[in-house]
């Protein structure tokens, strides 16, 4: 199996300097806020750190691709690293402290790429989680000081906690009832939204949870965290990875039910 210290040693690098520029300007009166084609917000911390990403990635692997979310893909090979700059910017913009940098190498292989490394870094919580293909999934300060994840347990639907992001998009793509249903069918519903709730699983907090539409950049490192933390990632189509435009992620023993709920007619 290939060993992916090095690469992961470097994402670590990678959040670390992105960590400082966000940091830097985060809850900064005077913060610069832009709105997208696609009416999401981008901030220029977000623009700051993916620039920031992209010129340490171009010294220290020359020959990778790059794909971010702000300044689109760069570079063909193999081996592309991922990259969402601030997942989470609505938060970020607002002095919500739930947002995070995330960080992928997906490599070339049978269906495509897919993730061998992914960090994920929430510094404003003051937490980080990373995974590497084969290696298992991590939280803590640094590589030396880690503990590793592992998902629940919980093996009925009626004890499990479920979060999800919001209602408006479920209800936009005509999945709402099963949704609700879903929620009538858990335990307990939270709507924490964005990477936290796929960390969450990954460490064991949750069990289940899924979001209606989503880009590569949002699940790629997520997606190995959980997948190394001995859980399921999947698309609401049942397809294994990030490439679906959609996730639904679960400590596995409850994926078959929570997909059967969100594909009701």
């Amino acid at each position: 199996m290939a060993d992916y210290h090095d690469d992961l040693r470097l994402a670590h690098v990678l959040a670390d300097a992105a960590d400082a520029a966000t940091m830097d300007r985060f809850k900064a009166l005077d913060l610069k806020v832009e709105t997208k084609p696609d009416m999401t917000p981008v901030s220029e911390a977000d623009k700051a750190a993916e620039e920031l990403i992209r010129y340490q990635l171009q010294r220290a692997r020359p020959r990778d691709a790059i794909l971010g979310e702000e300044y689109g893909i760069e570079g063909t090979g193999p081996r592309r690293w991922v990259v969402d700059p601030i997942d989470g910017t609505k938060n970020y913009v607002r002095g919500v402290p739930v947002w995070a940098t995330l960080i992928s190498l997906m490599e070339a292989g049978e269906g495509g790429y897919q993730p061998v490394v992914g960090v994920v870094s929430a510094p404003a919580l003051g937490r980080r989680w990373w995974a590497a293909k084969g290696a298992g999934a991590y939280t803590g300060r640094s590589l030396s000081s880690a503990t590793r994840l592992h998902v629940s347990k919980v093996a009925n639907l009626s004890d499990a906690s479920f979060a999800y992001s919001s209602l408006s998009g479920w209800e936009e793509r005509g999945r709402l009832d099963g949704f609700l249903d879903l929620t009538r069918a858990v335990w307990r519903t939270r709507g924490y939204g964005d990477f936290w709730p796929y960390m969450m699983v990954a460490e064991g907090s949750l069990d289940i949870c899924a979001e209606p539409e989503l880009s590569l950049w949002d699940m790629a490192a997520p997606a190995i965290v959980v997948q190394e933390a001995g859980g399921t990632f999947t698309g609401l189509d049942g397809v294994h990875g990030p490439h679906s435009g959609n996730a639904a992620a679960s400590n596995g023993l409850l994926h078959e039910e929570l997909l059967e709920y969100l594909n009701q007619d």
